[in-house]
């Protein structure tokens, strides 16, 4: 279905979009965490205009005309950000070949659902770093950008750059090639095609790119300590996107694929599961970020085994999920750089705030949580426009009544959003 027609469909369906407020709104906080300092501040007011913030400070006459909002009994907090999502895709299930049977229309339509829940959830910004179907997620991010359908703000990857066969690619199904060529946007065997499929998305609208440097928990046929995509096919990518101001990021489990594509120019690791002390060192002397996704080991051992998600995934996930907790906690130690990111998608798409207690469990304090969500994930992606509450940024702000420095798990319960100064819920 041609590109246009699948933006329709998707308007189609959706809930309507709130449009960014044109108005003055004057925002009264009860307590205000910017996103970047580590202070609290109470009696603090935020004037918005055109959907950014104007001016943060002492709450006192609002600007004439402005409209109120009375948030006094609230904690304020910038929108949150998960830089590891999959809202363009139908989730994970025991059904391999789920992800082929659905059209790039109905995936489109799943994507819809799951950028509303999200941003319900809090989450007013996302990375996200693939979907089966290639490019469907340029195709959701653009009708969120134009109002067609609400969510958050979309930084999108296009498709998986993988090798044939890898954890990129849908395995296990019919022979790979003869998968529908969008599953296949991706894949390259060598540096030259690397580049070149690496300039394809880049040129079809992909914000960054994706690469999968070690085999997968989730894919079958891979083993997540396996390298997969070579230094020098990792290396020309890079190339390709930090020529155009892109970033790129890894996929990669094991030491040897993460050290590939640390050695490669790229700029963060996605999962870093088996993440030994000479890696992580790497890590750190490289300014490398991690993106570690350390709640959904306990989902998938939960409901993959109700649900009879293939054994090999079980097996694998039982194999890294210990594993990378502690070379999360021994990241943290080290100060390595490190936003937050859940996979979102293996799991249903609105519980993303669940990682929260996991990161305090296994070594931040609950400041250092939240910061990795909001000012430190928009350093990661490299956007000084969203994750903070200070001038110039976009108004994309959460309140919540229960104290999340107290309990980081008030998170998961978010009271009220803001996105671009107009209130979602």
């Amino acid at each position: 279905m041609r590109h246009l027609q699948l933006v329709a469909l998707i308007a189609a369906t959706a809930l309507t979009a709130v449009p960014a407020a044109a108005e003055t709104v004057y925002v009264q906080a009860g307590r205000l965490i910017d996103g970047l300092s580590n202070q609290v501040r109470t009696g603090q007011c935020i004037t918005i205009a055109d959907d950014h913030i104007k001016a943060v400070g002492p709450c006192g006459k609002a600007p004439d005309g402005a409209r109120i909002i009375d948030w006094s009994a609230y904690t304020v907090l910038p929108g949150l950000i998960d830089l590891h999502t999959h809202l363009a895709d139908l989730g994970q299930s025991a059904d391999l070949a789920a992800p082929m049977k659905a059209s790039p229309a109905e995936t489109a339509l799943v994507g819809a659902r799951n950028a509303r829940v999200t941003l319900d959830a809090g989450f007013t910004s996302v990375r996200d770093v693939g979907t089966y179907r290639g490019l469907t997620d340029v195709a959701l991010r653009n009708a969120i950008d134009r109002g067609d359908v609400p969510g958050p703000r979309m930084w999108v990857a296009g498709s998986y750059l993988t090798i044939p066969g890898g954890g990129g690619e849908l395995n296990g199904v019919v022979p790979n090639d003869q998968l529908p060529p969008d599953m296949r946007l991706g894949v390259a065997a060598t540096p030259e095609e690397a580049a070149a499929k690496a300039a394809f998305l880049l040129d079809h609208g992909a914000d960054f790119i994706k690469t999968i440097a070690t085999g997968a928990v989730l894919a079958i046929g891979t083993e997540p300590g396996a390298p997969e995509l070579t230094e020098d096919q990792l290396r020309a990518i890079v190339q390709v996107a930090h020529a155009r101001g892109k970033r790129v990021t890894a996929h990669a489990h094991g030491a040897i694929g993460i050290r590939n594509a640390i050695n490669a120019g790229v700029d963060s690791i996605e999962h870093a599961s088996l993440a030994d002390e000479a890696t992580l060192q790497l890590a750190k002397t490289h300014g490398t970020w991690l993106a570690m996704d350390i709640y959904n080991g306990d989902y998938i051992d939960d409901i993959g085994t109700k649900e009879g998600w293939p054994e090999e995934y079980l097996r694998k996930n039982r194999e890294t999920t210990d594993t990378q907790r502690a070379a999360f906690r021994r990241a943290v130690e080290l100060g390595i750089n490190i936003g937050f990111a859940t996979d979102a998608g293996v799991y249903p798409h609105g519980l993303n705030a669940r990682q929260f207690a996991y990161m305090v469990r296994y070594g931040m304090t609950p400041m250092q949580a939240i910061q990795a969500a909001t000012g430190r994930a928009s350093e990661e992606m490299g956007r000084g426009d969203v994750g903070a509450i200070v001038p110039g940024r976009f108004a994309d702000m959460i309140a919540v009544k229960a104290d999340p420095l107290k309990d980081i798990r008030a998170l998961e319960a978010i009271d009220h959003v803001m996105k671009g100064g107009a209130v979602v819920r």
